[in-house]
């Protein structure tokens, strides 16, 4: 895929530990692949900060792609949701985060318990509209209680994207109705992908694509450490089922991501 091609990840866990031993030969090799935007998402508070910390690094160095961060709680770690968490949720916020997130449900996991969860989304949904800010949303077997929760929450719907989206028919048409943005991983690549019919649905100006890296890592590179120089790799794919250049995707996706998290 030709570098002269520029990408915006919307979705990498930079901070990850699994990135501790060559990050920034990571952020050069996105660079080199025209990634030239990220998103780094937070999980939990200190996650938030390592991106924060990872933004603050990027300023000084052309040789990197540049770098936002967003602050929240995941809902794996809804039972350590408490006002102290809260506060340092808001304080990373306070501190430049582009968006909330990434927050919502997984009744998949149960990581934490659903009633927990359930609390912990609604109290993150409040700091959102009352900040007025994008929210990145995990869904995973809860679409309908997620969408209920969203619709109840008084977000803007322009502000919301449904992340890394495998799901029904019947969620992405409620979310393309409401107007959210609706983010797609490397999971398109995968042979066992089977959401290929839902992509023509998806507004051109609503439709964002990410590496939820290091998960997640598409064709041919599957079952490696993903990284944002294979971002190129989806936005084939993505191009193939929509029937467009991947340049032109490209293109798109990068302008919805910037007008998603307020970034002009």
């Amino acid at each position: 895929m030709s570098a002269d091609i520029r990408y915006f990840d919307s979705h990498c866990h930079l901070q990850d530990d699994r990135f501790e031993p060559d990050r920034k030969a990571v952020l050069e090799r996105a660079r080199d692949a025209g990634v030239r935007e990220i998103v780094v998402i937070g999980v939990d508070p200190s996650d938030a900060a390592a991106g924060r910390s990872l933004v603050a690094e990027s300023g000084a160095r052309a040789e990197w792609p540049k770098l936002w961060f967003t602050a929240g709680l995941h809902p794996h770690e809804a039972s350590r949701w408490d006002s102290s968490v809260r506060f340092a949720v808001e304080g990373e916020l306070d501190r430049g985060a582009v968006a909330l997130g990434e927050v919502g449900l997984d009744f998949h996991y149960d990581n934490s318990p659903r009633d927990l969860q359930r609390e912990a989304f609604r109290d993150q949904l409040a700091i959102a509209r009352e900040r007025a800010l994008p929210v990145v949303i995990h869904s995973r077997e809860a679409e309908d209680e997620t969408l209920e929760m969203l619709s109840a929450s008084g977000v803007d719907p322009d502000r919301i994207v449904l992340h890394c989206f495998t799901g029904s028919l019947r969620m992405l048409q409620r979310g393309v109705d409401n107007g959210y943005y609706v983010s797609f991983s490397g999971i398109a690549t995968f042979g066992s992908f089977d959401s290929a019919g839902l992509l023509p649905l998806v507004p051109a100006d609503r439709l964002l694509v990410e590496t939820d890296a290091p998960y997640l890592a598409p064709v041919p590179h599957r079952g490696k450490r993903n990284e944002p120089a294979f971002l190129p790799a989806t936005v084939a794919a993505l191009a193939r089922y929509r029937g467009v250049g991947p340049a032109a995707l490209a293109a798109a996706t990068r302008e919805n991501a910037r007008r998603f998290y307020r970034l002009d």
